[in-house]
């Protein structure tokens, strides 16, 4: 391929000219200096690379700056980041040099952009969710370098045709499942759908030509519609002496084919292809009546559809987007979707988070951009249990439709469609959240479970003495109250673990054991615990009794402890720990960082038992195989199969809440359901999920579901139970 140098360098200098004449902001001679340093530092670090399409890479940087400075509209310091993203990853210039030429802004920026690049390119999905939980905790330090990762990811998904087609799947697959819902949520439409659409054209390239096609075919009969539409309305517009643009808007490819596969229909029978759009000009404050004057202007022609009504002005979107919308039937009874926006809103809508900042004066309410941003950046903090989990939670709420509900004062709030009562009280506060004992909506006492409506007024009864519980998990969908949620579990886990380990020191005192670090081990090693951690949670909890300390001071005492450390290190099979405890304190495997139970089975080659140093190998079609690590193929599945090896480690079940129902029956009598309750309530180790009593004749029947940590827990529920006055039977399903 031969370049002609010169032509080159003037298109380049082209290129640079035009990012500063579209750029949204109004530039200073101080910034365009600024610019200029960064545009120069940019050419020359890029100077002899070239991309796979054989055009200078500077091209890249330079289209990632006009992205940032026009269809996003960022400021300066954001457009010199765009220029310099990738320097410091791909050529000699090192972060310092940038704080030096730069600034320490700048050089942040540009830091966050570089970690993100620098993340694994696993095709592991635990993996791949893991690099994308680090990428989203760049937004803890400045959201500016997601929103310029979105740009060079737009600008990537612009140029893949010289990418084999593999990578062109992969990397739109995962523009789809990530970058995608973000611009959507940082309010960025215009990017998110091109983001879809050139998404769409690589999955399946197919489905986006026949679609692109059929589109293109009714530019024209839109174009007419459009006419016969507005010659309705122009007049009355213009009686309002109102500035006004009336334009159509097609829906986007990839909107249309989700329609498609929703409704199970073809393209012809879609038939909200496109939308009209009507935006206005007026002062601020008249905004709102504008909008319903024009609302009442095509609703004086058209008839319109109740139950598609959208009002965006009184109660934003909390990405910040406003508009009315409305659907009527319009010429040749076709159904269509009418937007009202002012130009202000047209703009927000258009540009996002950076006309949010524009237009935001004072002490004027957020739209809602800085709201999200604040409320994920508590849930990032909050958060560290497993990637995929925290991935999915946050791209539900990146993509779920909204309801909107009041507070007892009436403020409105916004939450994702599905949220419950719980998830409300976490989206007041966290503390709130944390106690939270009931809720009211309307007026009328509800589970936490309870899914809110639109509309719903909510109140929130709390309780000093509550703290969470593991089963609230399963009552909320929001990523904020799941992250608060976990954090405190594991709070309580901490408590709970520094009771366990004074009550166990005052144990092994009775025992005339001293607690130090050598005993520590040793229990370690006897009870096959993890950690010092969940040796004292156990304690504390109640599921190591008097029982099993006193098995252990026997052991500990007559020296059989070492006795018993020398058989767990032999490899003579004869001397192979057959003891029933250690399997039924060690009858769970759990695999990875995350410790997760996995389906697996047992390799012949080495026959692993309950207690064994074991790993997992991912077979091709066996699933997951367990393997000890002493067994003879151990080295050549490491060396060779790395990543195929899953770390594996056996644990005690025994600290995890599972589900229990008890069936209660006998006489009824006076305050029997009071003891009842009472009883379970004071024991901080049991939940009440649920509990239902019904008299007939002075005999009781009832039912209560509980979580308990351990079976011994429900045995003791069931012994005091027995003891209460008027309680017959009592039935465990």
């Amino acid at each position: 391929m031969i370049i002609d140098q010169e032509i080159e360098n003037k298109e380049i200098a082209k290129q640079y000219k035009e990012l500063l004449r579209i750029s949204y902001q109004s530039l200073s001679d101080t910034d365009k200096k600024m610019i200029r340093l960064a545009f120069d530092t940019a050419v020359e670090a890029h100077s002899s690379q070239r991309r796979k399409s054989g055009e200078a890479y500077i091209f890249h940087p330079i289209s990632v700056a006009k992205i940032v400075a026009h269809q996003i509209g960022l400021d300066a310091t954001s457009i010199c980041a765009a220029l310099l993203h990738d320097v410091v990853e791909d050529t000699p210039v090192t972060l310092q040099d940038i704080e030096r030429l730069m600034g320490n802004s700048i050089a942040k920026i540009v830091h966050g952009l570089t970690k993100i690049s620098s993340l694994k390119k696993d095709k592991d999905i635990s993996l791949q969710a893991e690099n994308f939980r680090k990428m989203l905790l760049t937004l803890n330090d400045d959201v500016r370098v997601i929103i310029i990762k979105i740009a060079d990811r737009l600008h990537n998904m612009q140029t893949m045709d010289s990418m084999p087609e593999y990578k062109q799947v992969k990397i739109a697959s995962e523009t789809l499942y990530i970058y995608a819902p973000l611009a959507h949520r940082i309010g960025l439409y215009t990017i998110k759908t091109e983001l879809e659409d050139l998404s769409l054209k690589y999955t399946e390239p197919q489905r986006y030509l026949s679609i692109k096609e059929k589109i293109d075919e009714s530019i024209e009969a839109q174009n007419d519609y459009i006419s016969s539409f507005s010659k309705f309305i122009s007049q009355e517009l213009k009686k309002e002496r109102l500035k006004y643009n009336i334009k159509g808007r097609s829906k986007s490819i990839y909107s249309i084919h989700k329609k498609m596969l929703a409704q199970n229909v073809s393209i012809d029978q879609i038939y909200d292809k496109f939308a009209i759009r009507i935006v206005y000009d007026c002062q601020r404050a008249k905004e709102k009546f504008i909008a319903w004057k024009i609302y009442s202007i095509i609703t004086d022609h058209f008839i319109p559809n109740p139950t598609r009504l959208r009002d965006w002005i009184s109660a934003p979107k909390s990405n910040g987007y406003e508009a009315l919308h409305i659907t009527v039937m319009g010429p040749m009874n076709k159904w269509v979707e009418v937007q009202i926006r002012s130009s202000r809103m047209h703009e927000i809508a258009e540009k996002g988070y950076a006309a949010h900042f524009k237009y935001k004066q004072g002490e004027q309410k957020d739209i809602g951009i800085e709201s999200w941003l604040n409320r994920l950046q508590e849930v990032l903090e909050n958060n560290s249990g497993n990637a995929v989990d925290f991935v999915e939670d946050f791209k539900l709420n990146l993509y779920a439709k909204e309801i909107f509900v009041f507070t007892p004062k009436g403020d409105l709030k916004s939450l994702p469609q599905g949220a419950t009562a719980l998830d409300f009280a976490f989206a007041i506060h966290s503390e709130i959240g944390k106690k939270t004992r009931g809720v009211r909506v309307n007026d009328r006492l509800v589970p936490l479970s309870k899914e809110l409506k639109s509309g719903d007024q909510i109140e929130v009864i709390t309780s000093e003495s509550l703290k969470p519980s593991k089963n609230w998990l399963d009552f909320v969908i929001t990523s904020r109250a799941r992250s608060i949620i976990k954090s405190s579990l594991n709070e309580e886990k901490k408590e709970r673990a520094e009771e366990g380990k004074e009550i166990l020191r005052r144990k092994l005192k009775q025992l005339k054991i001293t607690s130090n670090d050598k005993t520590i081990q040793s229990m370690l090693l006897f009870f096959k615990f993890n950690s010092s951690q969940d040796l004292f949670y156990r304690v504390g909890i109640g599921t190591l009794d008097n029982k099993q300390l006193k098995e252990f001071a026997g052991a500990y005492n007559n020296s059989v402890l070492n006795f018993f450390k020398k058989r767990i290190r032999s490899k003579n099979p004869e001397d192979i720990i057959t003891n029933n405890e250690i399997t039924e304190k060690f009858d769970k495997l759990v695999f990875g960082k995350e410790k997760e139970a996995m389906a697996h089975s047992f390799s012949n080659c080495c026959n692993p038992i309950p207690g064994d140093a074991v790993f997992g190998f991912i077979t091709v079609n066996g699933g997951i195989k367990v393997h000890n690590k002493d067994c003879p193929n151990s080295l050549a599945l490491q060396s060779n199969y790395a990543y195929r090896i899953l770390p594996a480690k056996w644990v005690d079940s025994s600290s995890e809440e599972y589900s229990a129902v008890l069936r209660l029956s006998g006489i009824d009598t006076r305050g029997l359901v009071n003891e009842v309750t009472r009883m379970i309530s004071n024991n901080s180790n049991i939940n009440i999920n649920k509990i239902n009593f019904d008299t007939n004749d002075q005999f009781f029947t009832g039912v209560i579901h509980v979580s308990v940590q351990n079976i011994n827990i429900l045995n003791k529920l069931v012994q005091n139970l027995a003891r209460v006055n008027g309680i017959d039977k009592i039935v465990r399903e």
